[in-house]
């Protein structure tokens, strides 16, 4: 039997930790199989989809430039893909080749996992920005019935994300953030702001109701200036690392037939490399 094969397909694609992620896991529970980066132009897209059955893959993850492009090429789509408008997980099933969604359940996984029990009587929460982010932290929310107020520069743009998905959902421009606070029980950063080399976030937290949970989506650096302020101000606070963690757990599950851990050997790996290969973070 020919070993498993998955990829992480993007452009340009070398700065990807996931054969890390995934190659430790192969490790761990002894699978003989492989993930392997494979960087592919929008231009050759069809190419690679065309020769995918001859060339052995199992599956894999699809990062930027080809979350949409890849659509296209699939036999079907999963619910979360339609809904967030990308695909980040390949898979066979049944002789067709199904795309997938899976950032939303690394958003929700994370938080589960670094702040257990803050859903138990949260009710509301505000999400800033309304990019790739925001739409896979909106979808994870509604899933579990809170109301989402998104915040944006543009809040056209917000509201708009807020009407696709509906329910719960309104749409607000940046000023709105501060009287939203004081009804919130999770306040989520899925902007750029903070990241190391770009401006910092600044939100006034003097208003956000004392048991909230504070989640920013940036890892590098660990704790964000956001982070920081929320932790001093006694939040229970989330970062991101565990999204990226959290999101590969299915796409393994479907190509290598194990349902992977993630521990605290593994987050400490990804940091220390991330450290390693960013001064600053």
């Amino acid at each position: 039997m020919t070993a498993p094969r998955a990829f992480v397909l993007g452009h340009p694609i070398a700065h990807s930790r996931s054969p890390m992620l995934h190659g430790y896991w192969l490790e761990r529970y002894g699978i003989a199989g492989s993930y392997e980066p494979v960087d592919v132009a929008p231009a050759d897209l069809g190419a690679f989809f065309g020769s995918f059955r001859e060339t052995g893959w199992t599956g894999g993850n699809v990062t930027v430039p080809h979350k949409l492009a890849v659509i296209g090429h699939l036999d079907r789509i999963d619910a979360a893909a339609a809904k967030l408008g990308a695909v980040n997980t390949i898979w066979r099933e049944d002789g067709q080749l199904i795309g997938g969604n899976t950032d939303w359940l690394g958003f929700i996984g994370n938080l589960d996992e670094l702040a257990p029990g803050w859903d138990r009587e949260a009710g509301r929460a505000v999400v800033l920005g309304a990019g790739g982010a925001a739409r896979a932290a909106a979808y994870a929310l509604g899933e579990r019935g809170l109301s989402v107020a998104l915040c944006n520069r543009t809040a056209s743009t917000a509201e708009e994300l807020a009407a696709h998905f509906g329910g719960g959902m309104t749409g607000h421009p940046m000023d709105a953030v501060a009287g939203l606070l004081a009804e919130a029980d999770l306040l989520v950063n899925t902007t750029s702001l903070g990241m190391l080399g770009k401006p910092p976030l600044d939100v006034d937290l003097s208003s956000l109701k004392p048991g909230a949970t504070v989640y920013d989506v940036v890892y590098v650096p660990l704790e964000t200036g956001l982070l920081k302020a929320a932790r001093a101000r006694g939040h229970r606070t989330v970062d991101g690392l565990g999204m990226l963690l959290h999101q590969a757990v299915d796409g393994f599950r479907h190509w290598f037939g194990q349902t992977p851990e993630v521990t605290r050997e593994l987050r400490s790996l990804l940091i220390d490399d991330i450290r390693a290969k960013t001064p600053g973070a």
